[in-house]
């Protein structure tokens, strides 16, 4: 069906069943509503339903498959594949759905998926609670959560997914289905780390954990290749209240930055110790003694705080690739260096997250995030502005991360630009890669939700 019949015969039709609103090219908004957070994605959906409650949910995703529509889900946008917006399917958009139920006494909170990290952390916070996301407030708790989710805590509670309790899922026939460990259990093991594969995720319950006051903020030292392999180390041999990860990076013009640093290679290391302050001390002092630090912004301050503040312009695109390492010696820190001042990219980073503590406690195959045992997440990126230079900065990014490469394969599914039909396998082994390709026949035999990391239903 093309766009002009779909919006006179059915646009109309769906919003009179909504509590939310549709937007078309018609309206005005509707540019501010495709925009995504990589702001060369340029992807005109036939329609944008700004659903109001999971009953929106449900009559968007019956509407779309009636239709045979490509349906993209957002959370907070920030998909580095574009999987946020569609080019002439259905976007249903969750930035409505932003309902909080804590229970202080119980430590649990049930959370709408249209909430940010950074709101969901603000509020939970005003009680001295948190479960741990990312690094960036902005992101939206659904893409994150399906993820996996690796950023301040989780050395000390694990994934996000590692306090995920239960979850509400519209499915693809439209059904709104509770799951959890008992309910489904298939399902629930596939939402965690399985990505957007399974359906629309509109609520989320979480374990809350008695978080208040951190040590944390950002640390900026020079990068050569001992201060680089020596951070890492001393990270991976912390205690578990230290998570953090390193950006070797070229230091941008940054006004907290001294212009004498400007343009050469940096750590810029965030640091979060969740834990008392007078250890936090102990446990820092080695990173600080590694080099005189050019910035060093590591203070006593309450959780939220860390999702506060500007965060840096969105950029046009990103070429990047993701995969874990168990070591990270001084030629591997040097080849890094080497190479991040042999691109023109204008922002290319080599970011290093230490993972173990209470990842590497839970059982590799109690969800489906695997990489449980692997000592390090590393992410190569680069972005850039024009789309004509997408291959020379590809090849730049790829060259780097298989120079780096080291054991078994793999990747983290929230980290995969758009590779087609075959880039989701990477973040899978083959067994739980057919485990999840069943689980995705018995939920979404057609594949509705393929605009994701997608896993293919199996045969049959």
């Amino acid at each position: 069906m093309n766009n002009s019949s779909l919006q006179t015969n059915s646009i109309q039709d769906l919003q009179d069943t909504l509590n939310g609103s549709v937007i078309t090219a018609d309206d005005v908004g509707y540019d501010e509503a495709r925009t995504v957070f990589y702001a060369g994605i340029d992807r005109r959906p036939a329609a944008i339903v700004r659903v109001a409650d999971a009953g929106d949910v449900a009559r968007a995703v019956r509407w779309a498959r009636e239709l045979d529509l490509e349906v993209a889900v957002r959370s907070g946008g920030h998909s580095v594949a574009g999987h946020s917006v569609s080019e002439g399917g259905l976007v249903i958009d969750l930035a409505g759905m932003q309902g909080l139920d804590i229970d202080i006494e119980g430590r649990t909170a049930w959370a709408e998926t249209g909430l940010t990290a950074g709101a969901y952390t603000a509020a939970v916070g005003a009680h001295g609670l948190a479960t741990g996301f990312g690094d960036t407030g902005s992101v939206g708790i659904g893409g994150i959560t399906l993820g996996g989710g690796v950023g301040f805590l989780h050395r000390k509670y694990g994934l996000t997914i590692d306090s995920l309790l239960a979850a509400e899922v519209v499915m693809a026939d439209g059904q709104l289905l509770r799951t959890d460990a008992n309910t489904h259990p298939d399902l629930f093991w596939a939402l965690r780390g399985g990505g957007g594969n399974f359906g629309v995720a509109t609520r989320f319950q979480f374990r809350l954990h008695a978080v208040d006051e951190v040590v944390g903020g950002m640390m900026i030292l020079p990068a050569t290749p001992e201060v680089v392999a020596s951070g890492v180390a001393e990270a991976m041999n912390a205690p578990d209240e230290l998570s953090g990860m390193f950006n070797v990076t070229i230091a941008p013009p940054l006004p907290f930055i001294p212009a004498e640093a400007h343009g050469r290679p940096i750590i810029m290391a965030l640091l979060v110790y969740a834990g008392d302050a007078d250890a936090a001390e102990r446990v820092l002092a080695p990173f600080r003694a590694l080099a005189t630090p050019i910035v060093d912004q590591i203070r006593p301050m309450r959780y939220p705080e860390l999702y506060e503040g500007p965060e840096p312009p969105h950029p046009s695109a990103v070429a990047v690739r993701s995969f874990f390492i168990d070591t990270l010696d001084r030629t591997a820190a040097e080849t890094v260096i080497d190479r991040l001042q042999a691109t023109t990219a204008p922002m290319r980073v080599t970011q290093f997250r230490v993972l173990g503590g209470a990842v590497a406690r839970v059982a590799p195959e109690a969800t489906a995030f695997v990489h449980r045992r692997r000592r390090m997440l590393v992410v190569v990126g680069a972005a850039y502005e024009h789309a004509e230079e997408a291959a020379e900065h590809e090849a730049w990014v790829a060259g780097l991360a298989s120079a780096l490469r080291q054991g078994a394969p793999g990747a983290y599914v929230g980290f995969l630009g758009d590779k087609g039909e075959t880039g989701a396998h990477e973040a899978y082994p083959s067994p739980t890669w057919e485990r999840l390709q069943a689980i995705k026949a018995r939920y979404d035999p057609a594949n509705l939700f393929r605009l994701n990391q997608n896993i293919p239903p199996a045969d049959g």
